[in-house]
């Protein structure tokens, strides 16, 4: 992708300034998340206060998809059966799908692309607890894939006849949609993504991980890895739709990490991907909690 110009680095700026801030109970989550001597106690506390939140939580917990053999009642018992971080991750998702736009000037299906953002959310989490990586939670992986193509809500809200082109152009030349956001807009849905993130104060290794999705010749690790695999295997379930079909070749290193030599290697079973999409289903619906 050819240099930004100062103009259209003012002009993503101010888009992703219009974006809608998160609650204020999720900006003390994510200030939470920063701080490693941070209690489960007081993630609890926060999450509390925030009865929509809290009501979100506790219907995600009980869902079919988690099967508990009783009802949880309450987000410390969350804590308790699901983990500190599992339960961190789960509110920033339920924030991230809340402050999605209904409707846009792209015509842009927010709903396929909701579903393509959850499954390769809950793929990349499958992924990367198939690797165990030490250091990396697999609900980490499950928000970069859940933020992943952020960029392109960005895009369809603020730029949409210019995302409205990319798109038709994607399809008519059979190119990636990132390709033809380059060509159509001058910069893609990673670059504005990343600014997105960086704006609502996401850690770096995540940034980056946004802003790499589509690239092979950059390792930034397992996460990039995981997210980079997790999306083409979604686009070629078609679970959802996020408006680029294209699936592309993943590279030796990103294949490594799983001793694979092709992306069909990685594909989980057929039972893993019913429970993907169920998972994916059951966050969707949120949307219209």
């Amino acid at each position: 992708m050819g240099q930004i110009t100062a103009e259209l680095d003012k002009k993503l700026l101010a888009a992703v300034e219009q974006m809608p801030a998160f609650p204020r109970s999720v900006q003390r989550i994510l200030e939470l998340t920063r701080d490693l001597a941070c209690s489960p106690k007081e993630l609890v506390q926060v999450i509390e206060t925030d009865p929509v939140m809290t009501i979100k939580v506790l219907k995600v917990i009980n869902s079919s998809y988690y099967s508990f053999p009783k009802k949880i009642t309450s987000v410390s018992q969350c804590v308790v059966y699901l983990g500190f971080n599992t339960v961190k991750n789960l509110a920033l998702g339920i924030a991230a799908i809340g402050i999605l736009p209904k409707h846009n000037g792209a015509d842009f299906d927010v709903e396929q692309y909701l579903l393509h953002s959850l499954s390769t959310a809950s793929l990349a989490k499958l992924l990367c607890g198939r690797v165990g990586h030490a250091g990396l939670e697999p609900m980490d992986c499950y928000i970069a894939g859940l933020l992943h193509d952020f960029g392109k809500v960005v895009f369809a809200q603020f730029m949409p006849e210019e995302f409205s082109a990319a798109l038709a152009l994607s399809r008519q030349e059979n190119i990636p949609l990132h390709l033809a956001e380059q060509r159509m807009i001058g910069a893609d849905h990673t670059v504005v993504g990343s600014m997105l993130a960086e704006h609502w104060q996401f850690a770096q290794p995540l940034v980056q991980c946004i802003r790499h999705h589509h690239s092979t010749n950059v390792d930034t690790g397992v996460m990039h890895a995981c997210l980079f695999l997790a999306n083409q295997i979604s686009k070629q379930m078609r679970y959802g739709d996020s408006g680029n079909a294209c699936i592309e070749t993943p590279s030796a290193e990103q294949l490594r990490y799983f001793g694979a030599t092709s992306l069909e290697e990685v594909i989980p079973s057929e039972s893993e991907m019913e429970k993907v999409l169920l998972e994916a289903k059951t966050f969707a619906q949120l949307e219209n909690a």
